[in-house]
């Protein structure tokens, strides 16, 4: 399989592996969907890693498959493409991409769907598309100018050039930056901390700031305001409160 799912202690892993860059084909665009669908049903997954291994995430399309495709195959392929990288980013539980080597392209977009994002300190990441005669086709259009303003995005789509991570941390392309040898690790442990927390709290907390993102504020105020009550109906939030008044704050332990 060129991606598997691997879970323990509440972390599901989803690992690209078709070497030696884990470029993004047809199969491997088709099985990532089939496994953000498996982790978004799997009840002992509560937290997600993307994760390409320790030398890449994923180095961009298979531009060999793409050359031999025409407009109408395209047209046929566009939307399936998309989709596979949605439902990543429709994960309904935290998720971290931990980014080894090169995102690039499709790779650089699948760590765009990622709530949170750990580079490697020699990591780069880049939307080169146009170098192709594209542009990004996979959400990079859309996910990063809202992840990074639009300014900041349309220099890295226009020019397609790479960024390294001290520059990707600072335009805000990724959250942190770690030793190489650390990347997992650290995801990892993100990962599991939040795989201990409030499930339906922490799902709600993510659609509401999705949400919001993508639509006007009212609505958006809605949304949070429904998910908050509704969040009163469950026994974690009886738990956090009832924890909080004995024993003071962080100290709940949730089912």
């Amino acid at each position: 399989m060129t991606v598997n799912l691997e879970v323990a202690e509440g972390v599901g892993t989803i690992r690209l592996d078709r070497p030696p860059m884990n470029a993004l084909d047809v199969a491997t665009q088709d099985r990532l969907k089939e496994l953000a669908e498996e982790a978004t049903r799997r009840e002992d997954v509560r937290a997600v890693v993307i994760y390409g291994g320790e030398r890449v995430f994923a180095a961009g399309a298979d531009i060999k498959e793409m050359q031999a495709m025409d407009h109408t195959a395209m047209v046929l392929r566009a939307r399936a493409l998309q989709d596979s990288f949605t439902a990543v980013a429709r994960i309904p539980k935290p998720v971290v991409a931990a980014i080894t080597g090169y995102a690039l392209g499709g790779g650089c977009e699948l760590a765009l769907c990622a709530d949170y994002r750990i580079a490697a300190d020699n990591a780069k990441l880049g939307q080169p598309e146009i170098l192709l005669g594209l542009i990004p086709g996979a959400g990079g259009t859309q996910r990063l100018p809202r992840l990074v303003g639009p300014s900041k995005a349309k220099d890295l789509i226009f020019t397609g050039r790479q960024v390294k991570a001290d520059e990707a941390l600072a335009i805000g392309l990724v959250d942190r930056v770690v030793p190489a040898a650390e990347v997992y690790e650290q995801a990892h442990a993100w990962a599991a901390r939040l795989a201990q927390g409030p499930a339906i709290a922490l799902r709600a907390a993510k659609e509401s700031v999705d949400t919001g993102l993508e639509t006007d504020i009212d609505t958006g105020l809605a949304v949070e305001r429904n998910w908050f009550a509704g969040l009163f109906a469950t026994e974690d939030r009886e738990r956090g409160m009832r924890s909080f008044v004995e024993e003071g704050p962080g100290k709940a332990k949730f089912q």
